[in-house]
């Protein structure tokens, strides 16, 4: 009751945002008010959404496999630029919660496809973008049986390597529960595989105790695969990571970043958690996915 009063007197609008808007975003900006990302939005602080290029997009191919490890049937997509496919590499795109594989390709979501084939257009190396459902499972293996990280790793990537592409030059992406399972996948496949990994607003919590319900089994869980103290992991993989200042995972993703040897690519900025922000950073996340994977 006390969060919602609290926020319903900062979202006044009218005159009262007006005035008040300097002194609200000076209290966002401590990280003591509740709804900073509600709060953002509503007074302007987050940032131009990002505009889809309008470019003749690259090539989408929809499926689906049955899942031994997910136990289900479970869609994919694969985005290739134009010309031949065999032998480029692959960006892995992992979606958010409550998404799906379509996420990655959808204009209204992330538009990845528009966003490769303009990329390429501007000289980066060509490689192709694959999506899969994860479910809500944050891309790692739960107790129910419902097993995506072992999906990616062990059907996935086999089915891609059948497609023709070199799955021994692999980079990752993805937001917030992606983005997460971006950064806990690199981490897994190591950097004999992985050249990159860029994680947008990634779903980071210190302690089990502060995770979103149904993210974690239990707090051993919790413990087993958070990224959290294991930068090292990504060893030789050149890491990025955005994340918007009005984003209510800012100040773990900060705080995370600041815990690498050598600082990531990337960084802070005014924006939310929403698609506007992620389309806004997909140029930057592209090119340094591409670069990477062409070297």
């Amino acid at each position: 009751m006390t969060s919602a009063l609290t926020r319903r007197r900062l979202l006044l609008g009218g005159s009262v945002a007006a005035v008040a808007g300097g002194a609200a975003l000076a209290g966002v900006e401590l990280e003591v008010l509740p709804g900073k990302a509600s709060l953002y939005h509503h007074l302007g602080a987050d940032g131009p959404d990002g505009v889809v290029p309008d470019v003749e997009p690259a090539r989408v191919r929809y499926g689906a496999f049955r899942s031994a490890a997910r136990g289900k049937r479970v869609g994919w997509a694969l985005a290739a630029p134009a010309g031949a496919t065999a032998g480029l590499p692959v960006l892995l795109a992992l979606h958010g919660r409550r998404q799906d594989h379509t996420a990655a390709f959808r204009r209204s979501r992330l538009a990845l496809d528009r966003f490769l084939a303009d990329a390429v257009r501007r000289g980066v190396p060509p490689f192709a973008v694959a999506s899969v459902d994860g479910g809500e499972t944050y891309w790692h293996d739960r107790a129910s049986g419902d097993r995506a990280e072992t999906m990616v790793v062990e059907e996935l990537l086999p089915r891609l390597d059948r497609q023709g592409l070199d799955t021994t030059r692999l980079a990752l992406t993805g937001w917030s529960m992606g983005g997460f399972g971006a950064l806990h996948l690199a981490g897994v496949l190591g950097g004999s595989r992985v050249r990159a990994v860029a994680a947008m607003s990634p779903a980071l919590w210190h302690t089990y105790d502060d995770t979103a319900p149904g993210a974690y089994d239990d707090a051993a869980d919790f413990r087993r695969t958070t990224v959290l103290g294991r930068q090292d992991d990504l060893a030789g993989i050149a890491v990025r990571v955005d994340c918007g200042k009005g984003d209510p995972f800012y100040a773990t993703t900060r705080d995370y970043v600041e815990e690498f040897r050598d600082a990531p690519s990337g960084g802070f900025e005014r924006g939310d958690h929403d698609s506007g922000y992620w389309r806004r950073i997909a140029p930057r996340v592209l090119r340094f996915a591409g670069e990477a994977l062409g070297r």
